[in-house]
């Protein structure tokens, strides 16, 4: 019986699994080593509004100030903490932008409880990364790693100070990379399921080594609290940053006057492109580096500088790092084929580029194309000075299955079926019988101030 028992373990060691067989990885070497490199961030923000004098509502003079006395001017104090690290020895520390914003007095805690009063050096809202100054010396300083060789599924620690906690710290793995958020098109987020909240936003995400790979800067809750979902900034990304705001004291950002969106696998088959792939050019602005180039709408943008561009997501990141005046080599699929061109980048506004409000109407009635299940109707010429066009059909009414399934909507535009622009219905039928059946068309769709492709499978 025990020989048989001795068996049943000897075998079930030899089935497990090397990494549950070593055991959890023990923190306590690293946390007694980079803890003392972060910082806790208090923020003091001093704001004026006006109001009643603080009375409870049971008080007999509340009733008469809220009739008859004018609003008066109350001061009012909002504190907020966050966390950050300390870069150099000499004081520099790294943050979040949204830990400093707007904040009147900041005051940097070390973990021996000493602090200071922190100057901004400089803050960019873009990356979410700023960087802060503190009369200091001999000060320990993190040691930056390489975030493009983080493997998902690799252990993370993240130090902060969640909800004021000082120096809380918490564990997970890497959940995924090179995530893009909605209305984050420079930074390609690291995801993991580390405990990540209120109070730990600019702190530092170690890897094993004891290295700093991002700045733990959003969570995705529905609870306030951490739900595993928390995203980094990559530590090359804001180190970048972090120079130009040292030197500088600002970010300067590369741009070329293009509006793009993803390839679906409808699009790459409607341009004849072997897979979904790239960054498909919507519009060019006029007189910009692109429209200099001859990069064209319709075009699919699929290398920047020597460097892939696999989702739309990826260009922008890229355009942004480029040096302004550079000139740089665009690999594009154009009208079917391939081509390269060269760009000289442009400098990108401090505030970006407001876009301008068009306004536009659909007519009573238009002409159905039946196999787009669309009823067309053409502009006439003040509808298409109104719009700031020079061509163009207004849908009029969607009735097909396929129209509605792609999102067109009554008021649209159709600028182009593919890269050839639209001017009348008789074109736009002539183009569409050459189609064979159940072939996808991509047709660019203006709405409001935006135009980009979408995809048609024909009847």
């Amino acid at each position: 019986m025990l020989k048989k028992f001795i068996n049943i373990i000897l075998l079930t060691a030899f089935f497990i699994p090397a990494g549950y067989a070593a055991g959890l990885p023990d923190f306590t070497a690293l946390v007694e080593k980079q803890g003392p490199e972060v910082v806790n961030i208090s923020t003091t923000q001093h704001i004026v509004e006006q109001g009643f004098p603080n009375l409870p509502e049971g008080d007999p003079f509340f009733e008469f100030f809220k009739r008859f006395s004018p609003q008066m001017p109350r001061n009012q104090e909002l504190q907020s903490l966050g966390s950050g690290f300390i870069l150099s020895s000499d004081g520099y520390i790294m943050t979040n932008a949204h830990v400093i914003d707007h904040a009147d007095k900041i005051t940097v805690r070390l973990t021996d409880k000493r602090e200071f009063k922190a100057k901004v050096i400089g803050a960019d809202k873009r990356t979410d990364v700023a960087l802060l100054k503190i009369d200091a010396a001999n000060l320990p300083k993190v040691t930056v790693g390489d975030p493009d060789k983080l493997k998902v599924g690799e252990w993370v620690v993240a130090i902060g100070s969640p909800f004021g906690f000082d120096s809380s710290v918490t564990a997970g793995i890497v959940s995924a990379k090179g995530r893009s958020l909605p209305q984050d098109n420079f930074v390609p987020f690291i995801q993991t399921d580390v405990a990540i909240n209120p109070g730990n936003s600019g702190g530092p995400l170690f890897n094993m080594n004891g290295e700093v790979v991002g700045i733990n800067s959003q969570i995705y809750t529905r609870s306030g609290g951490s739900m595993g979902l928390s995203f980094a900034i990559p530590i090359d990304v804001a180190t970048q940053v972090v120079d130009q705001l040292r030197t500088k004291g600002s970010v300067t950002r590369g741009r070329i006057g293009v509006t793009i969106q993803e390839v679906t696998s409808e699009l790459a088959e409607s341009f004849g492109l072997s897979k979904p792939n790239g960054a498909l050019v919507s519009s060019v602005e006029k007189g910009e580096p692109a429209d200099k180039a001859g990069i064209e709408t319709s075009d699919v943008i699929l290398k920047f500088d020597g460097k892939p561009v696999t989702n739309s997501y990826d260009l922008p990141r890229l355009v942004a790092a480029a040096r302004p005046g550079s000139k740089v080599v665009v690999d594009l699929w154009h009208k079917g084929a391939a081509k390269q061109v060269t760009v000289i980048v442009a400098k990108m506004p401090e505030d970006g580029k407001l876009a301008a409000t068009i306004k536009g109407g659909a007519n009573e009635a238009g002409k159905l194309i039946a196999r787009l299940g669309i009823a067309l109707s053409e502009l006439s010429g003040e509808q298409l000075a109104e719009l700031q066009i020079s061509n163009g059909l207004l849908v009029e009414d969607v009735k097909g299955q396929a129209a509605r399934a792609a999102g067109l909507q009554r008021g649209d535009v159709l600028l182009a079926i593919g890269n050839i622009s639209l001017h009348s219905l008789n074109q736009l039928e002539g183009i569409i019988k050459q189609v064979p059946k159940g072939r996808n068309v991509a047709l660019l769709v203006r709405r409001g101030e935006v135009a980009s492709y979408m995809a048609i499978k024909l009847d």
